[in-house]
C-alpha cells in the first residue's frame, strides 16, 4: 500500500495565508486552542486577527477520495464549541481539493439539519474563502 501524501495541507496554507495578509488580517498559524470533545488537543490551521474577536480557520484538503470527508462533521462540532466558549467571533472550515464527493452538501449547509450549532461554522470552498479574505470580509 502506498503511503498517503499528507503534505497537501501545506499547499492549502500557502494559499490562505497570503489572502489573509492581503485582506489586512494578522494571523497565527498552527495554534492549539484547547481540547476537543472527548479529549485530545484541538489545533487549528490559522487564527485571523483583525478588528474584534479573532476568527478560527480550519483547512481540510481532499485531493483524492479519502477520510477528510468523514472528519468534517466532527470538526464542525469542535469549532462550534470553541466559538460558543466566547473567545472567537466565528470559525471557517475551508474545503480545498478536487476529491470531495460531499462538498456541495457541506458548503450548501447540509449539516444544519443534523448538528445543533452548525451555524457557528462557515463551511466554504478554498476559492470562496480566498475571495472573502482578500477583500477583508471574513
Amino acid at each position: 500500500m502506498t503511503p498517503r501524501d499528507t503534505r497537501t495541507g501545506g499547499v492549502l496554507e500557502a494559499m490562505i495565508l497570503p489572502a489573509l495578509r492581503r485582506g489586512g488580517y494578522g494571523y497565527k498559524a498552527q495554534v492549539k486552542i484547547g481540547n476537543r470533545i472527548g479529549g485530545g488537543t484541538h489545533k487549528v490551521d490559522a487564527i485571523a486577527e483583525g478588528p474584534g474577536k479573532p476568527i478560527l480557520i480550519s483547512l481540510k484538503w481532499q485531493q483524492v477520495g479519502g477520510t477528510a470527508e468523514q472528519k468534517v462533521p466532527f470538526e464542525v462540532i469542535c469549532l462550534s464549541e470553541a466559538v460558543r466558549a466566547g473567545t472567537y467571533s466565528k470559525a471557517y472550515l475551508v474545503l480545498g481539493g478536487e476529491g470531495w464527493t460531499l462538498r456541495n452538501f457541506y458548503v450548501g449547509g447540509g449539516l444544519k439539519d443534523h448538528l445543533k450549532h452548525a451555524d457557528d461554522v462557515h463551511i466554504t470552498t478554498l476559492e470562496g474563502f480566498v475571495a472573502l479574505a482578500n477583500q477583508g470580509k471574513l
